[in-house]
């Protein structure tokens, strides 16, 4: 049976499974938080303490972000995903037999609740990188969308069914129950036998890996549109989150049930965002698809900041779900699309973390604001301000999201041979390496030249390159040295592995600028002058 756009990534079976099991546990997620913050209201019913169990879910997101994306690219995704799972399985068996003994404090309820978080944060990224392995580029960005529709689901679901549990069983079996849904993700990843991927180089570093996905990322201006407009989507977007219970409260003078009933209008808006995206798509540019869902949560926010009945309010949250999963979505897709393979939980990881960013600020600002000048009048701002952010952001391209070019990518010369007498010595060479390109161009294509030159310095700090600079020379009209350095030998090598079909065609390009056969980069070892590679003897015979 052919299925509907909106659901085409369920036809691919890893994705089909990856998403099940994501679904079970984020409804464990959202029953873990609600049980969680239930028992501390009556472990310590302090306004500040109760607030630390979400601070201690959302803390380890900007302390391992980074980490966790250079470890989830440099070692095998799978087994990383598995360990990061196991280490939130302990962790709530811990919490529901604590907490079954009557041994949870506020504090260890605060330490396992933090140690649950940082296994999320190491999780994440990772987690976006194998949903990427798990469809074509083609269906990338809806199966980012299906993903929030799960996530949606969970959290209209989750938090009912949480209370449920928590009138019969208590915040143990709350616990218990997010336990067990870690078996499912478990239970997957031990039923999918991904393919181990051999490069034949070194294995990357922590420290050289986590800078490496920070150049990649400041070189890429997909990425970085992506991770400006997300933030500057989150700040004011963050209202609701910050102030729906008290508009529940002082303004609509409703219940608990009430606010239950928004939360989960909100989810359903987030469904309804994600089935019908592709058609949304079909008709906007990723960028006018961003920029209407700014459009779509500030007419939700200004409709919260004037409702005096709950269905307004209703109205308000619905259409603000619907423009929080669709700018969501868009945006992670273009990050996700400009990040090939070797780095792609790395950028997924630095988006997060300025998302995140862009939550945790606007929460903040529109929580002081609300004390200040009032709930009403702190959402009709933030409607506002979205709608200043969304135009003044709209210039940033957030890049293509069609399938990349076929055919073979074009062939050009990557580095120079070396000397017989380092090749021993190169491998545990710990030494920058300077590369060195040489061009002779006519005087009458120096602007045109120069032009390729401002997308190649991307190109090569996308592969590594720590310095980069074009010098012309003085004595010659057609002569010019495109100069770079990289971290280390192992840097240099992998440089030819980080080259996309398209950055080869920017190499290739620029090229065709030479005249003359093209020759490849001379390359030159940083030594300490008092500390010189030792080299092998001479061959006599030669």
């Amino acid at each position: 049976m052919r299925l509907p756009p909106a659901l085409a990534p369920l036809r691919h079976p890893l994705f089909r499974m990856l998403w099940t099991a994501n679904v079970v546990v984020s409804l464990g997620v959202w029953m873990q938080n609600t049980g969680a913050g239930w028992l501390m209201t009556t472990l310590s019913p302090d306004a500040l303490t109760v607030s630390l169990v979400q601070a201690a879910t959302i803390l380890p997101i900007f302390l391992l972000a980074l980490p966790a994306g250079a470890l989830a690219d440099i070692l095998d995704r799978r087994r990383f995903i598995l360990g990061t799972q196991g280490w939130m399985l302990a962790s709530a068996v811990l919490l529901t037999a604590l907490t079954w003994f009557g041994l949870t404090g506020p504090t260890v309820l605060l330490a396992l609740t933090f140690a649950i978080g940082m296994g999320t944060a190491m999780n994440s990224p990772a987690w976006g990188s194998v949903m990427a392995e798990a469809v074509p580029r083609q269906d990338l960005v809806q199966a980012i969308a299906l993903n929030g529709v799960g996530f949606n689901i969970a959290r209209a679901v989750g938090p009912a069914i949480a209370g449920l549990i928590l009138v019969f069983g208590g915040p143990t079996a709350t616990f218990a129950l997010n336990a067990v849904s870690y078996l499912a993700v478990v239970a997957t990843l031990l039923a999918w036998r991904r393919r181990p991927r051999h490069s034949g180089l070194p294995p990357e570093h922590l420290l050289s890996a986590m800078r490496a996905g920070m150049r990649f990322v400041r070189h890429t201006p997909a990425v970085r549109a992506a991770m400006l407009r997300s933030a500057l989507y989150y700040g004011p977007a963050a209202a609701p989150w910050a102030m729906l219970p008290l508009v529940v409260r002082e303004i609509l003078h409703l219940d608990a049930g009430v606010y239950g009933m928004l939360l989960g209008l909100m989810g359903a808006g987030g469904v309804i965002a994600g089935l019908a995206l592709p058609q949304i798509r079909r008709h906007l540019s990723q960028n006018a698809t961003m920029l209407a869902a700014t459009f779509c949560s500030a007419i939700g926010l200004a409709l919260l900041g004037v409702a005096h009945h709950w269905l307004v309010a209703a109205v308000a949250m619905l259409i603000f779900g619907i423009g929080w999963v669709v700018a969501g979505s868009v945006a992670q897709g273009a990050a996700q699309l400009a990040a090939p393979s070797w780095v792609r939980s790395r950028a997924l990881a630095i988006y997060q973390l300025a998302s995140n960013g862009g939550l945790v600020i606007g929460t903040f600002v529109c929580g002081t604001l609300g004390n200040h000048i009032g709930l009403p009048a702190t959402l009709l701002a933030a409607s506002v301000v979205a709608v200043v952010c969304g135009v003044a952001t709209h210039k940033f391209d957030l890049g293509e999201s069609e399938p990349a070019p076929r055919g073979a990518p074009p062939d050009v010369p990557l580095g120079d041979k070396v000397a017989p007498e380092l090749q021993p010595v190169l491998p545990s060479a710990r030494g920058r390496v300077l590369e060195i390109q040489r061009y002779r161009v006519a005087p009458a294509e120096r602007e045109p030249f120069l032009a390729i030159m401002a997308e190649l310095r991307e190109v090569r700090g996308r592969a590594g390159a720590l310095i980069w600079q074009i010098y012309e020379d003085v004595a010659r009209a057609d002569g010019w040295l495109e100069v770079w350095t990289v971290e280390s030998w192992a840097d240099h090598l992998r440089e030819s592995t980080r080259f996309s079909p398209a950055d080869r065609a920017v190499l290739a390009r620029a090229l065709a600028f030479h005249d003359g056969p093209p020759a490849p980069p001379a390359c030159y070892l940083a030594i300490a002058p008092h500390a010189a590679i030792p080299r092998l003897p001479a061959d006599p015979s030669g």
